[in-house]
């Protein structure tokens, strides 16, 4: 009998003596491993105890946050602005702006000019996640009232939003499996959005009517973030404010939250604080609300501030940062808009002492009005996330790559890249806890519990394990077609899977969202931590290289299969049965998991066919295939997909060694592994 993982989970809970997890609910038990590893990451956090002491720690918190978000152009494209409307209204006008972030990639943007003489302050506003996005009568709002007010205020849709969706229709969401396609090409949307924030200033210092000694950004929620990271980033703004968005980095751990506030393995390197101390000796007014999620909450947010603080203190700014606590849902209300107007007065026009100041009457419009490109006119070769990832990818590829020559010469590189820089290493093996009668509970790490069972008997000539990140496979298909083989079978348990996953983790195409999430923050993607399973379930089992091992990686674990087979020479036949052939795609994922989407994959060591490579010369089954947006592949197609992975055996001498075919069926794949 196979022993199902919450079973093991409860039984080994009390045996254990390595830290055990907080719960003994096994749907628990994951989230309870990575708050206990974001809290041993960031233990030592503490104020620095001088400038120079600081101006050392945020060199570093600049390098690791630029390496997080993948590096941008050294050469900016040219912005080539294009002004396509105006509306007059009573003391501003609203330009429809569209400028040029990236080739090819366009920003559509809003500018409120006040009917007033001389260069002006002006204010960056970035959206959240309301469904209009620059659009919204929400954002509008806090545009209209900084126009009325003398302020110059540029508001633009963040990529994948308001007019930049996958369709030209207002309301989409850019995250799950949109964003999802900027992982795997190491460009994250929490950096791009910053890259293109910057830009936005860029413009801004265009026009006129600016005065680029004074600018500020603001924006709540999603856009809180936003504020936060461009203002951290970028010297330019000197009074920034976010709105219901700070924090703490290890209370997101636990929550849902958007693809575009994710810095991949940020835990590793800071917390919020870091990113708050950034701005000293600007002005830095954090808002927060009583009554917003915990994430977003008062006590997280002071615990983030007080460290944040000192650094405003030792660059004798103390009073350059600010605390406003409001007794509010989650918005970004009137009396919150008020708060920043005095800030932003106080700190980009020199005027008063930075106390509210009350909001101008305000009539917004209908958002369709706003548009850049109104119904259906945005134009249709329109660079939408996921085109954009297809060429950021393929660019990748072309420039970081090895040839089918050379390939032999930098596998080792790529394999440690592989494990240390891109899945997050391999950690330190915890051991085996015995369970009597039900196979074995292993310790793959520290804190974390996972169960392995091998089938009994005397006389195998070799083993199979089948991976299913659905859960357990226990079907006879497997058995069946692997009987005449004469081969053990192994069950070896991975975490976060079946009954032993988060009840609460899909959120739209991403049935792992958050879990997947919290694990890139912590700098191990889920694919990482999966790979660990493998090899240490094989330890546990005490398996030695030399042997006869097939795994057999069903749907997205065919991608788990490949990199475990890769680092691990004891996997010796390895089969992928209806797999993802690519991680680049123009359309978002479907039918995939994003803990598999492993940050900076493609970048650092190639695409599907390049990690499939790197098994040869041993014995590869390509069995079945789907594209990223989850069409099917014919055999004619699979080769041409998989041809980089055919040369490379073909020069390890292993052409034979290398199978793909169309058919899923376990008997014609049993088959092709002779």
């Amino acid at each position: 009998m196979l022993l199902p993982p919450a079973v093991a989970l409860s039984l080994a809970a009390t045996a254990i003596a390595q830290q055990p997890p907080a719960t003994n609910d096994a749907s628990q038990a994951f989230l309870s491993f990575v708050k206990a590893s974001a809290a041993e990451l960031r233990v030592n956090d503490k104020p620095p105890a001088s400038i120079a002491d600081w101006n050392l720690h945020r060199a570093a918190l600049r390098t690791n946050l630029a390496k997080s978000w993948g590096g941008w152009p050294k050469q900016p494209a040219p912005l080539n602005p294009k002004k396509l409307g105006e509306l007059q209204r009573d003391g501003y006008r609203v330009e429809k702006i569209i400028f040029q972030t990236f080739p090819g990639v366009w920003m559509t943007a809003n500018a409120y000019v006040p009917d007033k003489a001389g260069r002006l302050a002006a204010v960056l506003c970035v959206h959240g996640h309301w469904r209009g996005a620059k659009q919204d009568p929400v954002v509008q709002s806090r545009c209209i009232g900084l126009a009325k007010l003398g302020f110059f205020v540029l508001v633009v849709d963040a990529f994948g939003a308001g007019e930049r969706g996958l369709s030209k229709n207002l309301g989409e969401y850019h995250g799950e499996m949109v964003a999802a396609t900027l992982f795997p090409v190491g460009l994250p949307l929490s950096g791009l959005q910053v890259y293109e924030n910057m830009r936005a200033v860029d413009y801004l210092l265009t026009r006129p009517e600016v005065d680029g000694a004074r600018l500020g950004i603001t924006g709540a929620s999603g856009g809180g973030n936003q504020t936060m990271y461009a203002g951290a980033f970028d010297e330019r703004f000197k009074a920034v404010v976010p709105v219901c968005s700070v924090g703490n980095y290890q209370a997101y751990l636990g929550a849902a939250c958007c693809m575009c506030e994710v810095v991949p393995g940020a835990l590793r390197f800071t917390e919020e604080w870091g990113l708050l101390a950034m701005v000293a000796p600007r002005a830095l007014m954090v808002v927060s609300a009583t009554k917003d999620a915990h994430q977003f909450s008062v006590g997280e947010a002071k615990k983030s501030l007080a460290l944040a603080e000192p650094v405003f203190a030792l660059h004798g700014r103390a009073a350059n940062v600010r605390h406003a606590i409001f007794e509010s849902p989650h918005a970004y209300n009137q009396p919150m808009r008020e708060a920043m107007y005095g800030w932003m007065t106080k700190h980009l026009k020199g005027e008063g002492d930075g106390s509210p100041i009350p909001e101008p009457e305000i009539k917004t419009e209908d958002p369709e009005t706003l548009r850049c490109f109104p119904g259906q006119t945005r134009p249709d070769d329109w660079l939408t996330i996921p085109k954009f990832a297809l060429v950021a990818g393929n660019v990748a590829l072309m420039e970081r790559s090895p040839s089918v020559a050379n390939f032999g010469m930098s596998k080792p590189k790529l394999l440690d890249s592989l494990q240390s820089d891109i899945l997050g290493g391999l950690p330190k093996f915890g051991g085996v806890i015995k369970a009597s009668g039900f196979g074995q509970i292993f310790v793959p790490e520290s804190r974390l519990m996972v169960g392995v069972e091998a089938e009994r008997g005397l006389s195998f000539a070799g083993t199979f394990a089948v991976i299913d990140l659905g859960g357990p496979n226990y079907g006879e298909e497997w058995s069946n077609a692997f009987k005449g083989e004469n081969l053990r079978r192994v069950w070896l348990g991975l975490r976060n899977v079946g009954v032993d996953g988060n009840p609460r983790d899909r959120i739209g195409r991403a049935p792992d969202h958050n879990t997947a999430e919290w694990s890139m923050w912590l700098g191990r993607p889920l694919l990482g931590q999966w790979v660990v399973d493998i090899r240490r379930g094989l330890d546990a089992l005490n398996m030695k290289e030399g042997g006869d091992l097939t795994v057999v990686g069903i749907g997205p674990a065919g991608v788990v299969a490949l990199c475990a087979a890769a680092l691990d020479p004891r996997i010796t036949r390895v089969v992928t049965v209806g797999s993802l052939t690519s991680y680049l795609t123009d359309v978002p994922y479907e039918g995939q998991r994003l803990g598999i989407m492993a940050p900076g994959i493609v970048r650092d060591v190639g695409d599907i066919p390049h990690i499939a490579a790197l098994i040869a010369p041993r014995k590869l089954v390509i069995a079945g295939g789907v594209t990223g947006g989850g069409k099917s592949l014919d055999e004619a197609a699979l080769r041409q997909q998989f041809d980089f992975t055919r040369r490379v055996y073909e020069m390890e001498k292993a052409a034979a060694a290398l199978t793909i075919l169309s058919s899923t069926n376990a008997a014609d794949i049993v088959k092709a592994l002779k």
